[in-house]
């Protein structure tokens, strides 16, 4: 019978769903499959190892330093571009395990990210906070059109004048609709020969290092891993819309491929850092200066000019809690449920949280404790610096 873990992030993303896959695939190593379920490329899974080695994660799962496997679940969607810059990073420093694909899942092309980043340039000081990736474009385009780019066409003939058919055809449709200008911003680009070349190359290279694997296949395995990306709060279905991702974030699509692979039963960790945080434009749950209480050390989420400067508060462990119990109840398949904490490093003195709207004060111990109260669930793990961690309680709660 398959083990099969869930990570999940409980907030806005960057909670350290990383280091905890990383963590789980230490007792498993190659016999892991680390399973993507959700978002794209502009995921950014941060995994350091005690040595100093440090990679960001975007496609291959934050496994591989501890010799786990990858799968592209139907619901990643792949990006041939950033997918290439990844894998030459990575196979400069280690022999990278074996990365499989559903046939089923997205594929973005340049045209979905020139239209991405040229409609976040034109909203000027509206911005919706994309990464300027081009995720939500693909999952539109191929959704709801005859446009669709998939992971099996990347293995078949003809995927050049799929391409050209996107951009003479797709893309001016786009634009209309988008009331954007052709040739404003990135959109220069669209016509080049060479950056249609050089995407067509791309593609095929991602479909030489990848193999084609159906989700159910994955039910083979021993342990599966799967790693969600961005958090609950930011699910397709959450309030905040448009500053939420075009993905479900959580138990749903897990539960899917779990059901559709044979596995029957999950144990999901939902991560959390000891503070709330907030990348990207939106509304946030809890936005506040907490330099006073934490020390903010974050070299992976540096501002940029797409997703400007990460924004900080304090968590609210009971309405931490709801959102958990919110995601169990969309499983379809029994689910354990613990916690993971992350950055606890960071508290200065005392640890700050938030109990019936105001701030609360305390040690680790009662930080800890107002988590587990509130949620019911016991603590699997906490991490502290990136290359430091201690284990809790092994999970213990009931099926749900």
């Amino acid at each position: 019978m398959t083990r099969a873990w869930a990570v999940i992030g409980a907030s806005y993303g960057d909670e350290g769903k990383g280091r905890t896959v990383d963590w789980l695939a230490a007792s498993s190593g190659p016999k892991a499959l680390v399973v993507r379920s959700n978002g794209g490329a502009q995921a950014g899974h941060t995994v350091e190892t005690p040595k100093g080695r440090r990679h960001v994660f975007h496609h291959v799962g934050s496994g591989t330093f501890r010799g786990a496997r990858t799968h592209l679940s139907r619901y990643m969607v792949s990006h041939p571009i950033l997918f290439a810059e990844e894998v030459t990073a990575l196979s400069r420093h280690l022999d990278l395990p074996a990365i499989s694909a559903d046939p089923r899942g997205f594929v973005t092309t340049p045209f979905d990210m020139m239209v991405n980043q040229a409609a976040e340039l034109a909203r000027d000081g509206a911005r919706h906070g994309s990464c300027g990736l081009g995720f939500g474009e693909t999952v539109g385009r191929c959704e709801t059109g005859p446009y669709a780019l998939t992971v099996a066409d990347l293995y078949r003939p003809g995927l050049k004048d799929r391409l050209i058919a996107i951009r003479e055809e797709w893309l001016p449709k786009r634009l209309e609709e988008m009331d954007l200008r052709p040739g404003f911003g990135p959109l220069a680009f669209a016509s080049s020969r060479d950056l249609l070349d050089c995407f067509v190359a791309q593609c095929t290279e991602f479909a030489r290092r990848v193999g084609r694997r159906d989700d159910p296949q994955i039910g083979e395995e021993d342990t599966v891993i799967f790693e969600a990306a961005q958090g609950l709060l930011l699910d397709q279905n959450a309030s905040g819309f448009p500053f939420v991702t075009r993905s479900k974030t959580g138990l749903a699509n897990i539960s899917a491929i779990a059901a559709e692979a044979g596995i029957e039963s999950l144990d999901a960790i939902f991560a959390s850092r000891c503070y709330l945080t907030r990348h990207g434009r939106g509304p946030m749950e809890d936005e506040r200066p907490i330099k006073q209480w934490y020390a903010l050390e974050d070299p992976t989420n540096q501002p940029n000019p797409w997703q400007e400067t990460m924004r900080h508060g304090l968590i609210d462990p009971a309405k931490l809690a709801d959102r958990i119990a919110l995601d169990l109840a969309r499983s379809t398949v029994p689910c354990r449920a613990s916690l993971a904490m992350t950055c606890l490093d960071q508290a200065k003195k005392r640890f700050v949280w938030l109990s019936e709207g105001e701030p609360r004060e305390g040690t680790e111990a009662a930080f800890l404790g107002a988590m587990g109260r509130a949620t019911g669930l016991p603590l699997t793990v906490c991490f502290s610096s990136p290359r430091n961690e201690w284990h809790r309680d092994a999970i213990r709660t009931s099926s749900f």
